[in-house]
């Protein structure tokens, strides 16, 4: 067999000629479009047919390319390659708005299209995302402010249950999306999750909270003070907090708007002395700045990581940096809050999560408020008996 390959803009020609065994010779063309063949059988030789007849095919397919003409199976799918359609995917979703697209981004790049690579979108099986959960499972995790594996056994941590599952969560939603979009016509694979342990949620105590507040206000980085007050007096979520915009800021009603949050928009209220401090520190902002933690560094316009001053304030602090992290701000605001006695429906209006399934988790695993409440009712009782 003998084959000429072509480009044409970004379709692949590949003329063959095939001797058979009756002595008989046929001309075919395969046309590469969008990942798919596209297989045409020019004729045979012993009816006349030359190479001259398929490279005026091939004349044919550039023109009607150029001119979008080019002839396809009516109702044919364009088999996007899955790489292809986590490129589209993450524009159409910045244009529509779509939240957590830092994340997503990280999870695609990082871990996702390495795996899954050229491989088209509609080709994916339940046994590729099974095999790609049992790799990541037993990937070492990277630590630590370096950004680079640690390669002492005894501080190597595998890749968590939960930080796995995130991953398919996303290639879901790109599912999904690809059906609303008319990319795909169904589903390919059905993803299965693993099983997460609950477990022990960190927080900070007030003497604890005191020394971190201490120590972040004689840091080098000015933005370290802020970012810690504003996270414990609202358990918002870091990039939250760093993408807020002054605007977004109302002293009077005391709330900040945020307009990309993980559950979608919404208005976090804030304390009294949150307000003041935020009226006193936006007054030594550069004058125009529009952003809360501005950088000039930064393509965005503003901070987007406050990771190595933060690990820096807590060991200054006396407090274990692998175990006090940024979300731990958070964690400590939604505690606090629930071991206040405030009702679980208003601590999830506070803290912003779509259900109460995970507010429910800082009531269950801590206790001293729970047994409060029941030293109240023994009280009562003790008064009728």
């Amino acid at each position: 067999m003998l084959k000429s390959l072509f480009t044409v803009g970004l379709i692949h020609v590949v003329i063959s000629f095939e001797r058979q065994n009756n002595g008989d010779g046929v001309y075919t063309v395969n046309v590469m479009v969008d990942g798919q063949r596209i297989h045409r059988v020019i004729g045979r030789e012993s009816d006349g047919t030359t190479r001259t007849q398929a490279e005026e095919f091939i004349e044919k397919v550039r023109q009607d390319a150029k001119h979008n003409r080019l002839s396809l199976p009516k109702g044919r799918k364009v088999a996007l390659s899955f790489s292809s359609a986590v490129e589209k995917y993450l524009v159409k979703l910045n244009e529509e708005g779509g939240r957590d697209l830092v994340m997503k981004r990280c999870r695609f790049s990082l871990h996702l299209v390495p795996f899954f690579g050229d491989v088209s979108l509609s080709k994916i099986s339940s046994c590729d995302i099974e095999r790609y959960k049992r790799k990541r499972l037993h990937e070492v995790a990277i630590r630590g402010g370096s950004g680079r594996k640690r390669h002492d056994e005894e501080k190597q941590k595998t890749t968590s249950p939960g930080t796995v599952n995130r991953e398919p969560a996303a290639l879901s939603h790109l599912f999904s999306k690809a059906i609303e979009w008319e990319w795909i016509d169904r589903r390919p694979a059905k993803i299965k999750r693993f099983k997460e342990e609950q477990g022990r949620i960190t927080y900070l105590s007030i003497d604890q909270i005191k020394r971190l507040i201490e120590f972040a206000k004689q840091d080098q980085n000015a933005q370290i003070y802020p970012f810690i007050i504003i996270g414990l007096e609202t358990s918002m979520r870091r990039m939250e907090i760093l993408s807020i915009r002054r605007e977004h800021i109302n002293i009077q009603q005391r709330t900040v708007f945020i307009p990309k949050a993980k559950g979608g928009s919404r208005l976090q209220p804030i304390t009294q002395h949150l307000a003041e401090f935020l009226k006193d520190h936006m007054a030594t902002l550069p004058k125009g700045s529009e952003w809360l933690f501005p950088s000039v560094a930064a393509r965005e316009g503003h901070t987007m990581d406050i990771r190595k001053p933060f690990r820096r304030v807590v060991i200054a602090a006396g407090l274990n940096p692998d175990e006090v992290v940024r979300h731990t701000l958070r964690h400590t605001a939604i505690t606090h809050l629930v071991q206040a006695g405030v009702d679980l429906p208003t601590v999830k209006r506070i803290s912003g999560h779509k259900t109460l399934i995970m507010v429910e988790r800082y009531a269950h695993q801590n206790g001293e408020h729970i047994k409060a409440a029941m030293d109240k009712l023994e009280n009562r009782y003790q008064k009728i008996s």
